[in-house]
């Protein structure tokens, strides 16, 4: 990929072979693009395409070097183009596994955060209580629980960042074995057990098939004083068991209080990499710019981790070559497989083809344009392992998981799975937040980021204005890492966001 360059203040091109150039802003009818001799044939937007020259159907539509679709026609030069002539097709892409792998440079200076060291070695960027269901009918109690510890309440335990519940809509009425179970098990204990939290409190009903014990027994979990349980049904009920949890939390929460930051170093620091509400600008600012601090990141020791399995499919092949082993490349190949082969099949999805109305909109044709752009946040490092959804993050450097591209579940599957930042770009605005682990929102777009400056952190648009480009923007957001983990608010904290957003992936029926 080559550094776009900007052929006027109106406009883009990314590529030395791209045969589309980006509009910048809304141009008029018959305007003449400076530098290029091209005269527009319609309007056109901030963010959409405009043909370079003329497009014969069924030829590829080039962005970036990279095929995003097929003209459905022949297209005239300043065409502009949407997703409805810009078709998304099938078509074979050449996998050269490994061919691009190369091992990490690391600095040689040493980078830390102030993070909270646990007694098993991990370090976290936050200090919590949690308060965990085993089923939707434990939900509503966990959730009491943790509201009874207010603000006002929590001010006598200033090391402590809070007291949040995570409930769910399963645990009973699903299969009582095999992945879906296994699924949700590993979600509840990633959480449970995680660098972000100094004790948890796990309620459950007791008859629901997600047991208490099955799923300490399946995790490796044991009671302990910073680890508890209680069954509704044998507590008394519902208020019997709220009074009780909220005793069990005051005792935690003197312990937990005890807990100070310390200098740790930045190879603690585990990133799940996100995007919602992602624009033509994504892959121009906020996603290249991220795989910039990622490159940094993994540099110093830290890992990134990639998701949204949907969202790199037309460009699977351009991590399979960065892989580190053929067994590694093949494990992605599996998972984009099983989606389309089996997951997927027959159903009206993104990976199928068609992205949101907000994507097209904010000038993305297909899930081959999106994916170009996503695939951008995992930097350029070497893939160093692929994971099945939730399972825990057991190598640094830059890694895939598995995981739906709808937010919230992903994000949960990289929390679970040890992220203990979440960076999250965004060129529609999405407004998100995930506890225990804070979410650092990246504007894509300046026109975003003020109108929506009390939900974006950083400003990536500053790439589209000129003020900066990808390696100081790359910087910023690194060293923004480093401050929100060594406590520094990020928007979405400030908000309180991330009380809702717990939701483990169900992948079975119910029945």
């Amino acid at each position: 990929m080559t550094k776009f360059q900007k052929t006027s203040k109106d406009i883009l091109l990314l590529n030395d072979n791209d045969n589309i150039i980006i509009c910048l802003k809304k141009i008029s009818k018959d305007t003449l693009l400076t530098g290029l001799n091209i005269k527009l044939k319609s309007d056109a937007l901030p963010g959409q395409k405009i043909t370079k020259h003329k497009i014969f159907k069924d030829e590829p539509v080039i962005k970036y070097g990279t095929t995003i679709g097929f003209a459905d026609s022949d297209l005239e030069e300043g065409q502009v183009l949407t997703n409805k002539n810009v078709l998304f097709k099938e078509f074979e892409r050449e996998h050269n596994f490994c061919s691009k792998y190369s091992p990490t440079q690391f600095f040689n200076e040493k980078k830390t955060f102030k993070g909270f060291k646990r007694k098993n070695g991990k370090v976290g960027t936050r200090n919590f209580i949690a308060i965990v269901s085993t089923v939707n009918c434990s939900a509503t109690v966990v959730h009491e629980i943790a509201s009874y510890f207010t603000k006002e309440k929590l001010k006598d335990y200033p090391n402590v960042d809070g007291v949040a519940a995570f409930s769910h809509s399963t645990g009973c009425g699903m299969e009582q074995t095999g992945e879906p179970m296994s699924l949700l098990q590993r979600t509840l204990a990633g959480y449970i057990d995680h660098p972000n939290v100094y004790s948890s409190l796990v309620i459950g009903l007791g008859c629901e098939r997600c047991q208490i014990g099955g799923l300490f027994s399946s995790q490796n979990l044991y009671e302990s004083s910073n680890l508890k349980t209680m069954v509704m049904q044998e507590m008394g009920g519902t208020k019997a068991t709220i009074q009780a949890g909220i005793k069990c939390v005051e005792e935690m929460l003197l312990e937990a209080n005890k807990c100070f930051r310390t200098e740790e170093s930045v190879s603690h620091l585990s990133v799940g990499l996100q995007c919602g509400g992602s624009d033509t600008f994504s892959s121009l600012s906020a996603n290249p710019a991220l795989g910039k601090a990622v490159d940094i990141l993994v540099s110093f020791g830290g890992t990134g981790i990639l998701s949204e399995t949907p969202e790199i499919y037309g460009v699977e092949h351009t991590l399979t070559e960065r892989a580190i082993s053929s067994e590694v490349a093949e494990k992605l190949m599996e998972r984009i497989n099983w989606w389309k082969n089996v997951y997927a099949v027959g159903r009206d999805v993104q990976i199928n083809g068609k992205v949101s109305p907000g994507n097209q909109k904010g000038g993305l044709a297909n899930i081959l344009e999106k994916s170009l752009g996503s695939s951008m946040k995992g930097g350029t490092t070497g893939l160093m392992e692929v994971y099945h959804y939730a399972d825990k993050i057991n190598k640094n450097g830059f890694v895939f998981m598995d995981t739906p591209g709808f937010d919230p579940v992903s994000a949960t599957g990289q929390i679970a799975g040890g992220a203990n930042l979440i960076a999250f770009t965004t060129g529609r605005g999405s407004c998100f937040g995930a506890k225990p682990s804070p979410s650092i929102k990246l504007a894509t777009n300046t026109n975003l980021f003020m109108a929506m400056e009390e939900d974006m952190d950083i400003n990536c648009g500053q790439v589209i204005d000129g003020e900066k480009d990808i390696d100081e923007m790359g910087k910023e957001i690194f060293e923004e890492f480093i401050k929100i983990a060594s406590g520094k608010k990020s928007k979405s904290e400030i908000l309180s966001l991330g009380r809702h957003e717990f939701a483990p992936w169900q992948i079975g029926i119910t029945g």
